[in-house]
């Protein structure tokens, strides 16, 4: 992997600081890139700190987080508490919140050196799942892609790619994908008429897609995130998605249908992801990457595209726009 494209596998590290062994495993040339927990963040300088030591190891990889808002939100002490999505959408002014809030969000990820927040959730919310419920923007698909798009539009000015999740729709299935392997009865003409809505819209704004660990039966026996179907005839033949696909993490439970780490990230890389995340076990990550280097899987130029461009002082909170989208967040009774 001489030509500096980066690697297809996404992996994390236990601690707030850098081991001698994940330094050792992070130069691995097919790791592209590393998302952070919440065992990782102490404080906003503590976080700046590990991303610097993590990029003086590599410095060309891919640092990623979870920062929703509401209840999934890795970023806490010394960070703006956003939001859930939904309680967003209840509010008369929503499309510009949500604007308000995807500039946030981004700024304080870009500030403490990190390029990606996987947001925005584009799943329905019909009151189904509770793995979803208020991380989506609402039940109705035309106004979720409206909210979501402005969303995206104040993470883009803040210098930040957005990653539309979980292709195709998580909000039917009531499983929970972290702990077993939901199902979704639906027809196609079903979910193309109502979850796809949102990925349609916005498959020019999204620089990437998440797939869903939910098995469609009436589409494909495989989870979309394994699906040639849903990744290579629907969202890029159908949709005209050309953006990056990562997969959803594979040490869920809603991935072990295909068998083990390795099984699991030829899978996901065979049917059309870019990059897969193998999180939360370092052994199953240890395997993946056996897996990846026997394949010698050739790196996607896609992934250079999603590196944050935004402020690299950590002064945002005096800029005029944080001052401005702090008051209206709390007169909006959001914040506190």
């Amino acid at each position: 992997m001489s030509s500096g494209l980066q690697g297809s596998l996404m992996v994390d590290v236990a601690g707030t600081w850098l081991t001698a062994e994940d330094r050792q495993f992070l130069r691995q040339p097919e790791v592209g890139g590393l998302i952070i927990f919440a065992r990782n963040i102490e404080h906003p300088r503590q976080v700046r700190e590990l991303s610097a030591a993590i990029r003086a190891v590599r410095p060309d990889l891919l640092l990623a987080v979870d920062q929703e808002g509401g209840r999934v939100q890795r970023l806490r002490q010394g960070f703006v508490r956003l939001p859930a999505m939904r309680h967003i959408a209840d509010k008369p002014n929503a499309e510009i919140l949500a604007e308000q809030c995807g500039w946030l969000m981004a700024t304080e990820v870009l500030a403490v050196g990190l390029d990606l927040s996987f947001a925005p959730v584009l799943d329905l919310d019909y009151q189904r799942s509770g793995v979803v419920g208020t991380r989506a923007f609402e039940g109705d698909p035309e106004r979720a892609a409206l909210l979501a798009g402005a969303f995206i539009r104040g993470m883009n000015a803040a210098g930040m790619a957005a990653c539309g999740k979980h292709f195709p729709g998580h909000g039917w299935a009531e499983a929970d994908s972290h702990v077993a392997i939901p199902t979704d009865e639906r027809s196609l003409e079903q979910i193309r008429a109502n979850d796809l809505v949102p990925f349609a819209r916005l498959s020019k704004q999204l620089a990437a897609v998440m797939p869903a660990h939910v098995i469609y039966p009436q589409v494909d026996s495989q989870p979309a995130g394994f699906s040639r179907r849903w990744l290579q005839d629907i969202l890029r033949g159908e949709l005209g998605f050309e953006g990056v696909i990562f997969s959803d993490d594979l040490s869920m439970a809603g991935a072990h249908v295909v068998g083990d780490a390795a099984s699991r990230i030829e899978a996901a890389l065979s049917a059309g992801c870019d990059m897969g995340l193998v999180c939360n076990d370092r052994a199953a990550a240890e395997l993946a990457l056996s897996a990846v280097q026997r394949l010698k899987v050739k790196p996607s130029p896609r992934i250079a595209g999603m590196r944050g461009q935004g402020f690299a002082s950590t002064e945002y909170r005096q800029h005029p726009r944080w001052l401005a989208a702090i008051e209206a967040l709390r007169s909006a009774q959001l914040i506190d």
